[in-house]
């Protein structure tokens, strides 16, 4: 179903959220929500609650890995290479895009062209509600944060 109001790439998100059965609604705000205080600012939450949504690259395999943190939190490359195997670093904007189907600042936490390997903040489940990006960077829907697992198939790790 295409929900007109939106952009194309917010329109997948939606998809991809109404494919799962979940209840979120995508809404594209006036406000830039690309970095986690912008969003934070723009639907009136603590940065806590905000997803970031982070493409890592493995150095050795060219495997590209999701790291959703809270926008409170930085991700240890240290620790995310241990639960990967092999030592990480932080993806180029092509590469994203390639494996997503989005751009740097819009990147959700679902509905990517290929499957992603996701890690999830285990600080990000203390929040009854957190806010995710939504295919661009002025797009976020809210989500209870107990669907993101489900969502994404995710393992809810330490990532600080």
């Amino acid at each position: 179903m295409s929900t007109p109001d939106l952009s194309p790439a917010a329109q997948r998100v939606q998809a991809a959220l109404q494919a799962l059965r979940l209840e979120c609604q995508v809404v594209e705000l006036p406000a830039s929500t690309r970095t986690a205080p912008e969003a934070a600012a723009a639907v009136g939450c603590s940065v806590g609650q905000i997803v970031k949504s982070l493409i890592f690259r493995g150095k050795e395999s060219g495997k590209a890995v999701l790291a959703l943190v809270s926008g409170a939190n930085r991700v240890n490359e240290g620790t995310l290479s241990g639960l990967l195997g092999e030592p990480v670093g932080k993806a180029e904007a092509d590469f994203v895009r390639e494996q997503t189907g989005y751009a740097i600042g819009g990147v959700p936490p679902l509905g990517h062209l290929h499957p992603i390997l996701t890690f999830i903040d285990e600080d990000l489940l203390q929040y009854e509600e957190i806010w995710a990006a939504a295919g661009t960077p002025n797009a976020v829907f809210r989500l209870p944060s107990a669907d993101l697992p489900r969502m994404t198939g995710g393992q809810v790790v330490q990532v600080t």
